[in-house]
């Protein structure tokens, strides 16, 4: 009669405990759902700074250096603006050019490269000192061919390997918001 009852008690100990450890499994995926990252506007301006200066030739006959990036964000629309100072020379002018140039994208997410880079990019805003009307228009078709280029090729952001994987499961981004303060960004578990 004891050792059924020991028995039952010892079948009763391993139900409970597999009940026990299914509550526990079954919390912890609840654990690795998806989940958001801030990412603050002060990462994303030092990420930015590490990359510049940059320098690009345009046109064939252009040479373009950005300097000193600053970073905004435009919470209205989840656009990214990206204003720099802007030097250029060429064997066309006298002296080097100095202006500044602001271009805003939309943002995307590249899981290629792990990084959020900007889409649809266009420059808002192009000047320089000291250009007539006609060099003026030179000099913008130059800084479009720049700003598409350095759009295309530099992330304005890219993922650290803790955003990727979290508890053990690998995550991927999905969705990008902007937020008063930085970005906000959805990852969900890889499939």
């Amino acid at each position: 009669m004891q050792t059924t009852l020991l028995a039952r008690r010892r079948r009763f100990g391993w139900v409970a405990l597999a009940v026990a450890a299914g509550a526990l499994l079954g919390g912890c995926a609840s654990l690795t759902g998806p989940r958001e990252v801030a990412v603050p506007l002060e990462r994303l301006q030092r990420g930015l700074e590490q990359k510049f200066p940059l320098q690009q030739r345009a046109l064939g006959v252009f040479e373009l250096q950005l300097a000193r990036p600053q970073v905004t964000v435009l919470r209205d629309n989840d656009r990214l603006a990206l204003a720099a100072d802007v030097s250029i020379t060429s064997p066309l002018l006298r002296q080097a050019v100095q202006g500044s140039v602001s271009l805003s994208g939309r943002l995307l997410v590249d899981n290629v490269r792990n990084a959020v880079v900007l889409g649809d990019a266009h420059i808002d805003r192009f000047t320089v000192g000291g250009a007539d009307e006609r060099l003026q228009g030179q000099l913008t078709a130059a800084a479009n061919v720049v700003a598409e280029k350095l759009v295309r090729d530099m992330p304005v952001y890219h993922f650290r390997p803790d955003e990727l994987r979290y508890l053990g499961v690998q995550y991927v981004p999905t969705t990008i918001r902007t937020t008063a303060d930085g970005l906000a960004i959805r990852f969900e578990p890889a499939k």
